[in-house]
């Protein structure tokens, strides 16, 4: 019964330049331009700006 998911795997890589990457899944239909989170960089040890890359 499972159908097709409407969610895409994206990768999203940390603009403190430490290369640190998190991955999560979005859903296209409502977010179709790429995102942008604040979210931890255990590497810088701060929050920092996650962008999405492709």
């Amino acid at each position: 019964m499972a159908g097709r998911s409407k969610r895409t795997t994206i990768t999203l890589q940390s603009t403190a330049g430490t290369g640190y990457r998190y991955t999560t899944t979005k859903n296209k239909q409502n977010h179709p331009e790429r995102v942008e989170y604040k979210k931890y960089d255990p590497v810088a040890k701060k929050h920092v700006i996650f962008k999405e890359t492709r």
